[in-house]
């Protein structure tokens, strides 16, 4: 790594609120014991160096105690990658901060650009008839307004083209601090960006879904996108989506 490499990853970790970053001890397998770099002071020996165990816990990046009120605030006007040239609002997320469900879709389209909510559009609209006519058709009493749905970025996309990897990198970071925050009983990955930025899954939707996968130890679903879902041949797919969302809302609610 370069060291304008190393500098706009500090800033990147500054401007999320970091203020300590720890740095591990290396060690060199390489080397005989007794010409490794001192891990305590050069005057204690080496054979009564203790060095930590795998059970010692590490530092994480989220800060303690967070909250979405406080990831929001953080991501202020914010313009860490090229997203923000073109957005008319930031789409944060919406419903139920206390939710057991969340879902994580793509980005924002036009209509959520013009509101600043996530799926209020066609697909936001599928969104809704998915889980309040599954819920309904299932006897569980959930409504949208008692889940929370946000994206894997919060900017719109040029023509609403896949993120790329560093908006996906950057973005996450508030992804991840949100679910941390919210702490749900289960996550649904809506779409093959968020199954990538959960999971780092290669694989397709089609292979993903209908089986549980865990993102730090929550469990998460993969469906299909509902903009995917609004195309008319995609007729199987809707079947599929639904037995998805079974799957979900009664582990979850049941």
């Amino acid at each position: 790594m370069t060291h304008d490499e190393v500098r706009r990853r500090l800033e990147f970790y500054q401007d999320l609120g970091f203020k300590t970053i720890y740095r591990r001890t290396f060690i060199d397998r390489t080397l005989p014991a007794n010409r490794q770099p001192p891990i305590t002071s050069p005057e204690t020996p080496i054979a009564n160096r203790q060095l930590p165990t795998t059970s010692t816990p590490l530092p994480t990046l989220e800060p303690v105690r967070d909250s979405l009120l406080n990831i929001l605030q953080d991501i202020g006007d914010c313009r860490r990658c090229g997203l923000h040239k073109g957005r008319n609002k930031i789409v944060f997320g919406s419903g139920n901060e206390e939710s057991k469900l969340v879902f994580v879709g793509e980005g924002p389209g036009a209509d959520e650009d013009q509101q600043g909510l996530p799926f209020v559009g066609r697909a936001g609209q599928l969104l809704t008839q998915m889980i309040e006519g599954t819920a309904g058709k299932e006897g569980i009493p959930v409504k949208r307004a008692d889940v929370y749905i946000c994206n894997v970025v919060k900017c719109r996309p040029p023509e609403n083209r896949t993120p790329e990897p560093d908006e996906m990198e950057i973005c996450g970071q508030f992804l991840y601090r949100q679910l941390l925050a919210i702490r749900p009983k289960a996550i649904c990955a809506l779409g093959g960006t968020a199954a990538k930025a959960l999971l780092g899954a290669k694989e397709g939707v089609t292979r993903l879904r209908g089986k549980w996968h865990t993102w730090r130890d929550i469990p998460v679903m993969v469906t299909y996108h509902p903009s995917y879902l609004l195309r008319p041949y995609n007729q199987n797919a809707k079947k599929e989506a639904w037995e998805d969302l079974k799957k979900v809302l009664h582990y979850v609610y049941d």
